[in-house]
């Protein structure tokens, strides 16, 4: 069986754990083996890889229907560990500090778990997920602990829409820590050539490699929500062996159909009306993981920085 074997604890304990020292890099609890880190952005092309950043799953029991719409919240715990394990910054909420959680260890699991809801909470989480902006907010507030030891923080987001170098924007960001990228998941729309979209995902970047200028990035993901064992046996309550999901962007320019939205505050039902089209640049995401009805389009990422 693919998963660890871990006994969870209850999803509701308090969050809790006891502050200690640790070493300013751990790669042994974050990115699978082989990881060999790389930082080049000199020239026309660019390689960069981030090693020790955790492959969390969002599918757990204790949050809401599983998990299911958890991407976003454990996508920004993948980039917090990065943080508090290879550059010792002290992240976290109230007693629970990051740095001393590990993924892989039963002991951990049921706190890692209420971390996640945690950062829902923080990131206004609804019954259909987050979105990147109320997540940078749920970074910020996780990373006051680091900001009162003396840290600085930052973070923003980039869109692929009138951008003219979203290849290199990716390479530059992701050097200076992990990504959180979103994807729309794109259906035919009602005329044809036209897209809509139909549901999105967020995911952890931790390599890019490509050309500044380019029209296409290779990329590896930590991605909560494609453990190879998902559905088997005990796997709301285990984590999954990490992964390095590799998947390519091309630049697209696409038609899109965006209906028009009910507003609940009156009594006309507003979804009624015709939609609009708008034509916008995304980035198709392809990769032998990634195949299904829809067509996953890279739509932006968010992107976090930290220096003391």
């Amino acid at each position: 069986m693919i998963r660890t074997a871990l006994v969870a604890t209850a999803a509701t304990a308090t969050i809790a754990a006891v502050f200690a020292p640790i070493a300013s890099a751990d790669p042994v609890i974050g990115t699978p083996p082989p990881c060999v880190t790389a930082a080049d952005l000199v020239g026309p092309d660019f390689s960069v890889r981030k090693c020790g950043v955790s492959d969390v799953d969002q599918f757990r029991a204790g949050l809401e229907n599983d998990g299911g719409a958890y991407c976003g919240p454990t996508s920004l715990y993948n980039v917090l560990h990065y943080w508090a394990h290879q550059k010792a910054a002290p992240v976290g909420w109230l007693t629970t500090k990051v740095a001393n959680l590990d993924p892989k260890d039963p002991a951990d699991y049921g706190v890692i778990t209420n971390s996640i809801g945690r950062i829902g909470v923080d990131a206004k989480y609804s019954g259909s997920g987050t979105n990147l902006t109320n997540l940078r907010t749920a970074w910020t507030i996780a990373t006051k602990p680091a900001r009162d030891a003396g840290w600085t923080t930052t973070t923003g987001g980039v869109s692929t829409h009138e951008n003219p170098d979203f290849a290199g924007d990716v390479a530059k960001k992701l050097n200076e820590g992990p990504l959180q990228l979103v994807y729309g998941r794109y259906k035919d729309g009602p005329t044809t050539g036209s897209l809509q979209r139909s549901g999105g995902h967020i995911v952890t970047v931790v390599s890019a490699t490509g050309s500044f200028g380019g029209n296409t990035i290779q990329l590896k993901l930590a991605d909560p929500g494609r453990a190879l064992d998902h559905g088997d046996g005990d796997y709301l309550s285990t984590q999954s062996a990490y992964e390095a999901l590799d998947v390519t962007l091309t630049k697209r320019s696409i038609k899109e159909y965006v209906p028009v939205k009910d507003d609940e505050n009156t009594r006309q039902d507003e979804s009624l009306q015709p939609g609009t089209y708008r034509t916008v640049t995304r980035w198709e995401l392809t990769g032998p993981r990634y195949v299904g009805t829809t067509r996953p389009m890279v739509e932006g990422f968010n992107w976090f920085d930290m220096a003391k």
